[in-house]
C-alpha cells in the first residue's frame, strides 16, 4: 500500500503540483484504489486553491461531495480501461480533467486527478448548464458562473504538455513507493539476518549461542552433504535434523530415524541395511532396509558413536559408494541417502583409543553443528519455560499459569543436565500438581532443583590436618562428580574447570578415576 501521507513531503511530487498550479490553474488530487481523495483536509480553511471552481466548490461539502464523487468514477474508469491515462468532461460539464493511472508491478494502487481546464471559451449553453448545477447544489449562481469565465484555456501544445506532467506525477508517486518497498525489504532481510530470532522450526531460543545456530542451519539449506550433530541428551539433536531435512531440497522425501545405542550389532545390521528370505533365522520374507526406505530423502542416526566397528564400515561403504548388500544378500542395491548422524559423545578421543573409524569420522563430519548446553544458553530458559507453559495449558484447556519469582531463580540457577527434555518434563510435572493455583510456587519444584544451591556445595570437606591433602581431596571430587556431570566428556570437563585436556587426563590418572576402572569398582 502506499503511503499517502508521505507524498506530500516529497519534494520532486511538491514542486510538480505547484508547477502545475502556477502554470494551469490546477488542483491535484491523489485517489487511492478505493477511490478515496488522500491529499485532502477540510478542516485546512486557508488553502490557496488556484483552479477558480476549486475555490467556489470544495469549502462547501456539497461541493466536495460533487468533485470527489467524479474522482472515484473516473478512477474507476482508468482501472478497468486499457489506457493509463485519459481527459474528460469534468463534474459541472462545463470543464475537463486529467486522469492517469498509479500501478505498481500491474497492481492497481489508485490515480491522479488533475481538476480543471477548458478547450475553447464556454460556450452560452455550457453556462447555462453550470448555473442550473450551481441552484441545484445551493450555490450562487453569480459567483458560480464568474468562476467557470475564469477558467483556464489550454492551446493543442499546453494540453499535451499537461498530459505529461499530470503522467509525470502518477511516475513520481510509483517511484518513490518503489523505493520504500524495496528499503523495507532490505530492512525486513537485514532484521532477519541480524535480528533476534527466537523459533526456528521447532526449536526455541534467542540466546548467541541459538542465533549462530540457526545462522548455520540458514547456510546449509542447499547443501547435501553429512552433517554431525554433537550435543549432550535432551538439547534436541533430531528437531535439527529435522530442521535440515524439512528445509533442504529433500523436504519432499522421507525422513527416517534410527538409534544406533537401541540394536546390537545383528539386529542394527538388518534394520539399517534390510534382509533377504532366509538369510536366519525368523526372516521369513525379504525386508528392506531404512537406507532403502530413506531413499531421495534424510536417514538421522542417533548416537551413532555406539555403532560397532563392523557396522562403521559397512556405513563406510554406503556413504563412499552408495550402494549396500542386505544381509545374505550378494547383490548390491543402490540408493540416494543424505545422512545426518548425531552423538553425545567425544568421537576425537574414540578415534584415539581406537573404538571409532577415523575415515568414517570425517566422512560423517563434513558439516559439524555443535548444539549448545540448557546451561551455556540460561537466557533461553524464561522463553522456553513460557513456551512449555503455553503448550501445556493449551493441551489441557485450562487459564496459561505461571511460575511464581523465587520458583523461576530456582529453575534459573539449576544447571538442567538433562536440558531441554529435563525441563520440559519438569514444567509438565509442575502444571499437573498445581491444581488451581494460577501462580505456582517454588515448593511445587523438584526437590533436586529446589536443593540445588545447597547440594552443589562440597560436603564435609575437613578443616584440620595438610593443606596438600584438603586440597586434593576437593579436587579429587569436583573432577569425579564432574565426569558423572558431563558424561566422561573430558573436553567439556576441561573447559569447565579451566584447565586442558592433558592436565585433566592427568588427574584422572592420578585419582583413579578411569570410568572402567570405576566401573569394576561399582562406582561409577
Amino acid at each position: 500500500m502506499i503511503n499517502w501521507e508521505e507524498l506530500r513531503h516529497i519534494h520532486v511530487i511538491r514542486k510538480l503540483q505547484s508547477m502545475m498550479s502556477l502554470w494551469f490553474q490546477t488542483d491535484i488530487f491523489f485517489v487511492d484504489e478505493r477511490g478515496q481523495v488522500r491529499n485532502y483536509d477540510s478542516l485546512d480553511k486557508n488553502r490557496d486553491f488556484k483552479n477558480p471552481l476549486s475555490a467556489v466548490l470544495l469549502p462547501r461539502e456539497k461541493g466536495r461531495e460533487l468533485i470527489f464523487q467524479h474522482a472515484a468514477e473516473m478512477n474507476e474508469k482508468v482501472f478497468r480501461g486499457d489506457r493509463p491515462s485519459f481527459s474528460e468532461q469534468g463534474p459541472v460539464g462545463c470543464e475537463q480533467v486529467v486522469v492517469s493511472r498509479i500501478a505498481v508491478d500491474q497492481e492497481f494502487l489508485g490515480s491522479v486527478y488533475a481538476f480543471c481546464y477548458t478547450e475553447r471559451a464556454v460556450s452560452a449553453e455550457a453556462r447555462e448548464q453550470a448555473k442550473a448545477t450551481a441552484v441545484q447544489l445551493g450555490f450562487d449562481p453569480g459567483l458560480f458562473d464568474q468562476a467557470v469565465s475564469g477558467l483556464k484555456i489550454l492551446t493543442v501544445a499546453e494540453k499535451k504538455y499537461f498530459h505529461e506532467l499530470v503522467d509525470l506525477v502518477a511516475q513520481e508517486i510509483v517511484a518513490f513507493h518503489t523505493e520504500i518497498s524495496k528499503r523495507e525489504e532490505r530492512i525486513n532481510a537485514l532484521n532477519s539476518q541480524l535480528g533476534t530470532r527466537y523459533s526456528y522450526d521447532s526449536m526455541i531460543g534467542k540466546s548467541k549461542p541459538m542465533q549462530d545456530l540457526y545462522s548455520l542451519l540458514d547456510k546449509i539449506r542447499a547443501s547435501e552433504s553429512t552433517v554431525l550433530i554433537n550435543g549432550e541428551n535432551g538439547t534436541g539433536k533430531e528437531l535439527i535434523a529435522r530442521a535440515i531435512h524439512f528445509n533442504s531440497g529433500r523436504k519432499d522425501g522421507q525422513f527416517v530415524t534410527v538409534n544406533c545405542s537401541a540394536f546390537n550389532e545383528n539386529l542394527l545390521d538388518s534394520e539399517l541395511f534390510g534382509h533377504i528370505k532366509g538369510a536366519f533365522t525368523g526372516a521369513i520374507r525379504d525386508k528392506k532396509g531404512l537406507f532403502e526406505a530413506a531413499d531421495k530423502g534424510t536417514l538421522f542416526l542417533d548416537e551413532i558413536g555406539d555403532m560397532s566397528p563392523t557396522m562403521q564400515v559397512k556405513l563406510l561403504r554406503v556413504l563412499q559408494e552408495g550402494t549396500l548388500i542386505p544381509v545374505g544378500g550378494t547383490e548390491q542395491r543402490k540408493v540416494d541417502v543424505r545422512v545426518v548422524a548425531a552423538t553425545n559423545k567425544d568421537l576425537k578421543e574414540m578415534i584415539e583409543l581406537g573404538t571409532f573409524r577415523e575415515d568414517l569420522y570425517y566422512r560423517i563430519n563434513v558439516i559439524n553443528i555443535t548444539v549448545p548446553a540448557l546451561r551455556d544458553r540460561k537466557e533461553d530458559i524464561p522463553v522456553l519455560v513460557d513456551h512449555f507453559m503455553a503448550r501445556g495449558c493449551k493441551e489441557k484447556g485450562i487459564e496459561l499459569k505461571s511460575f511464581a519469582k523465587r520458583a523461576m531463580e530456582k529453575i534459573y540457577d539449576y544447571p538442567w543436565p538433562g536440558n531441554i527434555r529435563e525441563l520440559e518434563n519438569e514444567v509438565e510435572r509442575v502444571l499437573v500438581l498445581s491444581g488451581e493455583e494460577p501462580r505456582m510456587p517454588a515448593e511445587l519444584l523438584s526437590q533436586r532443583i529446589r536443593d540445588w544451591g545447597e547440594s552443589s556445595k562440597v560436603q564435609g570437606v575437613r578443616v584440620a590436618g595438610k593443606l596438600k591433602d584438603a586440597l586434593e581431596e576437593l579436587e579429587k571430587t569436583m573432577i569425579k562428580e564432574g565426569l558423572r556431570r558431563t558424561n566422561w566428556n573430558k573436553s567439556r570437563l576441561a573447559k569447565e574447570l579451566g584447565i586442558s585436556r592433558a592436565g585433566l587426563i592427568m588427574k584422572v590418572d592420578k585419582y583413579g578415576l578411569d570410568k572402567r576402572k570405576l566401573a569394576r569398582q561399582g562406582a561409577a
